[in-house]
């Protein structure tokens, strides 16, 4: 059989895969987080006897959401020297999605040095090449103390609103425990990694046994913390549905401390080698000034595509970019004749996927279940995953997998999950189901604002986000918000969080400079961007819609208001090319100051 006969037969197998998923799409519908339910949004970790006065005062800021993004926001403020800042979060305490997500086995699956944001200023280095969740909560505590931003921090706190005053040109935000806050200007950041997903599977309300989301661990229940040692879980059948990156670093731990523990999966997650280890100290103490900026965009220019002559990282991200992204470019660079550059590409994405495979049959010892741990789809399908444990799970004899083929879940029962008609008891459920990643922006940040004239975001932004740089939108003066739509898109998401928190503080600091009352984008300028934002999502489609539904490509729907929702579609270094040029312009064009 031909090469080409070969890649013909994948992209067949690619698409049966496919269709299974297609031909499921019950399987994809969502349980409500409402009645019985609501206890999956509880946290865990707050003081629940918790109790304050409401606080009525005027900030220059109010920042809702206490994540790397708010923390970013507040740190590029305080350094452009506007210090009245306040900070509303629900959680207890700042961390964001590392707040919420205390799963054991948690970490970062992108490089710690580049990932973790502010070391040079904090004057801290991290442990290990990946950082566990607990080093990355503690160190986003690290970074509020270092910024004072505890001073002013509303913790245990929900955001309720907030309405445009036009006559005093403020904001008055509002939040559950009748704080009413009078503010200059307001950020808005939408996490989309804490609003825990269920699926809506026939049967989950009957369910007598114990269950939780990952986002919200139950460690009263299983013991231990996110280090392990899940005591908790010796007598126990666990049932964990779910196969993506909560699960890949979850299931080891689970397999070692539970009686029997059943993996339902749908889809197979891609996993990789990730080679995790201590940070050598030597090489910490070899760095220069800057070193953190230079590895970050290196970093990108590496997984943006181009052909640098160090990769200062080498991890799997950048090692995907440079066998996959660049075999056409060093083909070219060779002398060779290249008709079909994206054939090229496509087939050094096959190699790789068929290296993933072969590592799976080299790693798990029972065939059946080492087939079923095979993606079937291109790389770009899903976010990959990088764990040295996880394939090695499955050959333990208390660990079985129970693969759907696509189909999801057939029901659950009042003490067991069904797949195709046979029954697995289950003590316990856990949901390792992500989160409502493509949810509109006012219900991920929990609650609607109102801009001139009342208009609500939730309405103006029904057909999808219509912003300038994905930071403002006209007709909500001196509203900023931060979230996965229209910016940059790179696996080091800090780094782009951090080029919007920096436009906005540049953005307010050049407000003061003029003593403008407000500044919101022109009409002409935000219809630009967002036709930008579509024609570029629009040129991605064709790979989209092969791929198996998932929240990458919004479940295969791939309409206007996805692409609207979209991040930048054109590669990162792009991205940074048009926002440095920007900002370096001084001009701030695009932007009404009056």
């Amino acid at each position: 059989m031909s090469p080409r006969d070969d890649q013909s037969a994948l992209q067949q197998r690619y698409q049966e895969e496919r269709d299974k998923r297609i031909k499921n799409s019950a399987a994809r519908s969502v349980q409500g987080l409402e009645g019985e339910f609501a206890g999956y949004l509880h946290d865990p970790f707050a003081d629940t006897g918790f109790v304050r006065d409401p606080l009525h005062k005027e900030f220059d800021v109010v920042i809702v959401g206490g994540g790397i993004a708010g923390l970013l926001t507040a740190a590029r403020l305080t350094q452009a020297g506007i210090s009245r800042v306040c900070i509303v979060e629900k959680g207890a305490d700042f961390g964001g999605a590392w707040y919420w997500n205390r799963y054991p086995g948690i970490a970062c699956d992108t490089e710690s040095y580049i990932y973790l944001p502010l070391l040079e200023e904090t004057g801290y280095m991290p442990t290990r090449k990946y950082a566990s969740g607990l080093e990355i909560l503690a160190y986003c505590r690290k970074v509020a103390r270092h910024f004072a931003l505890y001073d002013n921090a509303l913790l245990q706190t929900e955001f309720k609103g907030a309405q445009w005053q036009e006559d005093t040109s403020r904001w008055i935000v509002r939040t559950d425990r009748q704080d009413v806050l009078s503010a200059r200007f307001v950020v808005l950041i939408g996490n989309k990694l804490h609003r825990p997903q269920l699926p809506a599977i026939p049967g989950i309300k009957s369910f007598k046994g114990h269950s939780f989301h990952t986002s919200r661990w139950d460690y009263n229940y299983t013991g231990g913390d996110s280090r392990g040692g899940l005591t908790g879980l010796s007598d126990k059948r666990i049932g964990i549905i779910g196969t993506g990156a909560t699960a890949v670093q979850c299931v080891p731990h689970l397999a070692r401390w539970a009686k029997h523990l059943y993996v339902f999966q749908r889809t197979p997650a891609p996993v990789d080698v990730r080679n995790d280890r201590e940070t050598d100290p030597q090489w910490a103490k070899s760095l220069k000034p800057g070193w953190q900026q230079e590895r970050m965009d290196n970093f990108t220019a590496v997984v943006s595509g181009y052909d640098v002559d160090q990769d200062l990282v080498c991890d799997g991200w950048t090692d995907l970019a440079r066998n996959v992204k660049l075999a056409a470019v060093r083909k070219l660079r060779a002398g060779e004749v290249i008709p079909d550059p994206d054939a090229v590409v496509q087939a050094a994405d096959d190699e790789r996927m068929n290296r993933i495979r072969a590592r799976i049959d080299a790693t798990v010892r029972d065939k059946s279940t080492a087939e079923s741990l095979k993606p079937w789809y291109r790389q770009a399908c899903k976010r990959p995953g990088f764990h040295d444990q996880y394939l090695d799970t499955f050959n333990q004899p208390n660990v079985t997998l129970v693969d759907t083929r696509g189909k999801g879940i057939e029901s659950i029962t009042t003490n067991a999950v069904v797949v195709d008609g046979k029954e697995y008891a289950v003590d316990c459920l856990v949901f390792a189901t992500g989160f409502e990643y493509n949810s509109d922006f006012t219900r991920i940040l929990g609650a609607d604002i109102e801009g001139r004239g009342g208009l609500s975001l939730s309405r103006k932004w029904q057909d999808g986000a219509e912003t300038f740089h994905g930071i403002a939108s006209t007709g909500f003066p001196n509203a900023f918000f931060i979230g996965g739509m229209q910016i940059g898109y790179s696996p080091n998401f800090t780094h782009m969080l951090d080029i919007s928190a920096r436009q906005i503080a540049s953005v307010i600091a050049q407000a003061r400079l003029r003593n403008a009352t407000t500044v919101e984008p022109t009409q002409e300028a935000e219809n630009e961007w967002v036709e930008l934002i579509v024609k570029l999502s629009q040129a991605k489609e064709a790979v989209l819609r092969e791929c198996t539904p998932g929240y990458i490509n919004n479940e295969g729907v791939l309409d206007l208001r996805a692409r609207k929702n979209r991040l930048y579609g054109g590669d990162t270094v792009s991205f940074l090319t048009r926002m440095d040029a920007w900002q370096k312009d001084g001009t701030f064009k695009g932007l009404r100051f009056v």
